[in-house]
């Protein structure tokens, strides 16, 4: 299935229109990450008003701090580290299969369509990383935490398009999300070079041999879950013992499977696989991870130090100025060197709109907090403080530029899923197709007719009244 392609080569527009597979591969990836996405936002919600209500704040801390786990197998871990360390490692497996098939079945196959997300996802990323540092620089503050507003979280922007009621046209939807998944491959590559700590080459090499019987186990066609979850676990604690982050296995693993369809497949192994594990990740795996994660302090003098402290303003200002500035920016300069117009029906404000959606980092944003700052736990909390605070100004600023524009969204988003001769297909798909037009003539020509029996009877029944009218007019009293 082709994945969504932001520029037409074809036509030189710039977000032009998709075509129906990519149209329709969109619409499901995107239902799939919304609901996740309010899941996601419900449970941060949740640890907050657990984190901040008096009553029961102590509990917080006490059940995130919870240890669990066989110590034998250097596994004795809190809740909260279970939460980054174990499940995230699902939700980077659904990444690693969907950059696969977008690097072997999707946009970035192709090096022209995969320019524009590409160029914006790393202006998007540098230029938050950039104004982090400038403003701890300026400041005196510590460099460490300049990836944290690097990160996407395209599950909570589609959960606050949800939660508003307002629908992106299927061309920004598709930048958004492969915004997303490049964002997620540069992501992935922070973790694993900057937050690795002391590597233990023995149980690092117990993971790549692991990894190799994954891929030969693949390769040779065995089935069974009974056979892939006990190894993925076996890879997964010896990842984590090596002292590389141990959601690298997860990516390691999604990038193995096979995403290309053979004859006769409906599915590939690797999109079956993500329909399978995608609901485990949306629907538990980030949603506790935020649970445990995003229950923050947010008293008075908390929100003031997240504007005054250095390391904590430079990641508000990555996230709703870096990523907007950076996103737009890196856009706008993709079609201006590559002469590619904008789609007739989008403007510059619209790619304005979700450059600003997409300054809304959550959850890898509060993974690599947790890892840039493992050291204070108090500026961890503060950290993570600032990228909801700067999240939900993103978000907000995102929601009054996108609801200006809702009226022309709605618009456009109903053209392209009409189907008035109901034959599965939205009628703009088939505006060069003969076939359709007869169709719809025949569509048209019935409707006539019915029209004119409708005219008949109606004036039927008109002259009757009338001659009854008549005829007790000249009844004699």
């Amino acid at each position: 299935m082709a994945a969504p392609s932001p520029t037409d080569h074809k036509s030189g527009k710039l977000l032009g229109r998709l075509t129906l597979p990519e149209s329709r591969f969109v619409a499901d990836a995107l239902r799939t990450e919304t609901v996740g996405g309010v899941l996601l936002l419900v449970a941060a919600i949740a640890a907050l008003l657990w984190a901040n209500i008096p009553a029961v704040s102590d509990s917080y801390a006490d059940v995130r701090s919870f240890h669990i786990g066989p110590a034998s197998l250097g596994l004795d871990l809190s809740l909260q580290h279970w939460a980054a360390d174990g499940l995230l490692a699902i939700f980077f497996f659904v990444a690693g299969i969907e950059l696969k098939r977008e690097l072997v079945a999707g946009d970035l196959r192709d090096a022209r369509a995969a320019a524009l997300p590409v160029i914006a996802a790393l202006c998007g990323m540098a230029v938050p990383a950039v104004v982090y540092v400038i403003v701890n620089t300026v400041g005196d503050g510590s460099t460490d935490g300049w990836a944290v507003p690097t990160a996407t979280d395209i599950a909570f922007a589609l959960a606050v398009l949800a939660v508003i009621g307002t629908s992106l046209p299927s061309a920004l939807r598709a930048f958004l999300l492969t915004l997303a998944v490049v964002d997620d491959l540069f992501a992935i590559l922070i973790i694993a070079v900057f937050f690795t700590s002391d590597i233990d080459f023995l149980a690092l090499g117990g993971a790549v041999v692991g990894l190799a019987l994954f891929w030969f186990l693949l390769r040779r066609g065995v089935h069974g879950w009974y056979v892939y979850v006990p190894l993925a676990l076996v890879i997964w604690g010896l990842m984590y013992n090596s002292g590389v982050h141990a959601t690298i296995a997860g990516v390691a693993m999604g990038l193995m499977l096979r995403c290309t369809r053979r004859e006769g497949e409906q599915q590939s192994p690797g999109e079956h696989i993500e329909h399978l594990v995608r609901p485990l990740s949306a629907g538990l795996a980030v949603p506790l991870f935020a649970l445990f994660s995003a229950g923050v302090s947010l008293s008075d003098h908390a929100i003031a130090q997240v504007f005054t402290r250095p390391e904590t303003l430079g990641v508000v200002l990555g996230l709703v100025i870096g990523k907007t500035v950076g996103i737009f920016g890196g856009t706008w300069l993709a079609a201006r060197f590559t002469k590619a117009e904008l789609n007739e029906d989008l403007a510059w404000p619209d790619v304005l709109a979700v450059a600003a959606l997409a300054g809304i980092g959550f959850t890898v944003s509060l993974l690599i907090g947790e890892l840039a700052f493992a050291d204070d736990p108090v500026l961890t909390d503060e950290v993570k403080a600032a990228v909801l605070i700067g999240s939900l100004i993103a978000a907000v600023i995102a929601c009054v530029m996108l609801k200006l524009r809702n009226r022309r969204y709605r618009a456009l988003t109903d053209a392209e899923e009409r189907d008035e001769d109901h034959d599965g297909i939205p009628d703009i798909y088939e505006e060069d197709n003969p076939a359709y037009h007869l169709r719809m003539a025949r569509i048209y020509e019935d409707r006539a007719a019915e029209h004119r029996r409708r005219a008949e009877e109606a004036a039927a029944a008109a002259l009757q009244t009338a001659a009854g009218s008549t005829a007790e007019g000249d009844r004699p009293a």
